[in-house]
């Protein structure tokens, strides 16, 4: 072991044992010998019940299985907003979003500025990288395209992966050539996503030859076999999201189901699990596994038939309420593992809510990382699971979206909301009795409805309002610019008077 490892496992082991009472007893000395690693496995628009371990018996899990048979399952596991971007936002930087005004998605563009998650903002990678960690982010980005947002610049030591929203699965659909109009004339907004562009790779162009999910699997694979200090990992996939694309093989392995588009979806979520075991079995034969906490869920609801994507219907959310955009639970409640040997119980089922928030306040009490800026609003959870603390994680769970014009809070044993765009008045449900929020009490509970309007109401207090415009408005001003923009240099060229040679 050279010096530098030897001083970071000793620095890291005198941190353990001093936050030693976070740790169950009979596996303190197993920790403070290694600092842990962590591994934030993180699906895109994966259905609440479409995995065996939250109840489906079509699609095979075998690996997330397995890692719910020997972790902790987090029954009422929920993200900070009902779809990509700014529910990205809140798990990496482990605050709510609405705290810096993101309630939209951010649109690609490596020459935009202002599109971003905001540079006041310091994501876990940050936190546990001044301490010694060494980070990686593989897979879907979402958080800002030009060079301040990127990976690199926010605390990941290595990224390979996609800097836009979503991305083609097949090598020979990647193209270097986006118009800025289709061929009729109107915008072309693909050009916004870069769903075709090449892969990064550390600021270089990276390739891929075989299906992306595999892809990205093998190089978290060989991201933590690498080195011997301890490491933090983000592999965001962004399967089962479309475009739907899966190997054939697979696609056959569910003939049986209908429809296609379904069918397809099954098969990329099984190609995502198979990946998964392809990372669990590189940190198995480096020894590893037991010493790594790896968290796994969905970045948001699955797509259902509902308003905003009628013709969307191959995810299975089950018994929940609606799915992806909504705040009915189908939209924000996820399937949620966290399994770590050395420190959690196995084969639990844990009740109380919990957010996707606190992913970084427990990987940086973990780490002993980084606490300066902004305070968390997540909770470490190691003591709520091990059996330390018997008491909920948290007093209420909160949403904004759309301007304010959609919030919800979530107590361990209520729930109000108001969707958004919706003319429709707030709904309130007891989650004890009516978990799946088909029974609104609002006008039979009125102390219960003032109750939660008022922790709201001081919650939201602390906010910005959304900063960030509506993708596809934005991305329609931001391409007339270019236009006008364009339109303007040419006529200026020919203005100029012309080069004689004499």
């Amino acid at each position: 072991m050279n010096k530098s490892a030897h001083e970071l496992r000793v620095k890291f082991s005198t941190a353990v044992l001093i936050f030693s009472w976070l740790i169950p007893v009979g596996h303190a000395d197993a920790i403070a010998e290694t600092p842990s690693n962590i591994l934030i496995i993180l699906a895109d628009d994966l259905g609440y019940a479409d995995t065996g371990f939250t109840g489906s018996n079509v699609v095979q899990t075998p690996n997330l299985d397995r890692l719910a048979a020997n972790g902790v399952v987090l029954k009422n596991g929920y993200v900070t907003h009902p779809y990509c971007g700014p529910s990205r936002s809140g798990l990496i930087t482990g605050r709510y979003q609405a705290r810096f005004g993101n309630e939209t998605n951010f649109t690609y563009s490596p020459y935009d500025l202002h599109q971003g998650l905001p540079l006041s903002e310091k994501t876990f990678a940050e936190r546990l990288k001044t301490v010694g960690y060494r980070t990686g982010a593989i897979g879907k980005w979402h958080l800002g395209a030009s060079f301040p947002f990127q990976p690199r610049q926010r605390g990941f030591d290595h990224f390979y992966g996609f800097l836009s929203g979503g991305h083609c699965y097949w090598p020979e659909s990647v193209t270097t050539q986006l118009d800025l109009y289709s061929p009729n004339g109107a915008i072309n907004y693909s050009i916004n996503e870069g769903g075709n562009l090449p892969l990064s790779r550390n600021g270089q162009v990276g390739e891929f030859e075989e299906y992306l999910t595999t892809a990205l699997s093998r190089d978290a694979a060989a991201f933590v076999k690498k080195g011997d200090e301890p490491f933090l990992l983000y592999l965001a996939y962004n399967a089962p999201h479309s475009p739907l694309e899966a190997p054939d093989e697979l696609i056959q392995k569910y003939r049986h189901v209908e429809p296609w588009t379904r069918r397809v979806y099954l098969a990329m979520i099984d190609s995502m699990d198979q990946g998964i075991g392809i990372v669990i079995e590189a940190l198995e034969e480096s020894g590893k596994l037991d010493n790594t906490l790896i968290f796994f869920l969905s970045d948001n609801g699955g797509v259902a038939p509902k308003e905003g994507y009628v013709n969307e219907d191959w995810a299975d959310n089950g018994s929940l309420r609606k799915g992806k955009g909504s705040l009915f639970e189908g939209g924000c409640r996820v399937p949620f593992i966290m399994h770590w040997p050395d420190g959690l119980p196995r084969g639990k089922v844990y009740e109380f809510p919990v957010s996707s928030l606190d992913i970084a306040a427990t990987t940086v009490a973990l780490g002993q990382g980084d606490t300066s800026g902004h305070s968390l609003d997540g909770v470490n959870l190691i003591p709520f699971l091990d059996g330390t603390r018997n008491d909920a994680p948290h007093s209420a769970l909160f949403w904004r979206i759309r301007d304010g014009t959609g919030w919800a809070i979530r107590t361990p044993n209520a729930k109000m909301l108001k969707e958004g765009y919706s003319s429709r008045p707030p709904e309130l449900y007891d989650m004890q009795s009516d978990p799946y929020e088909s029974d609104n009490v609002i006008d039979s509970r009125p102390e219960l409805r003032q109750q939660l309007a008022q922790l709201w109401n001081t919650w939201n207090s602390k906010n910005q309002s959304n900063r960030f415009l509506q993708s596809n408005e934005y991305q329609k001003k931001r391409l007339e610019l270019y236009r006008q923009l364009d339109e303007q240099l040419k006529a200026d060229a020919l203005k100029r008077p012309q080069l004689v040679i004499e």
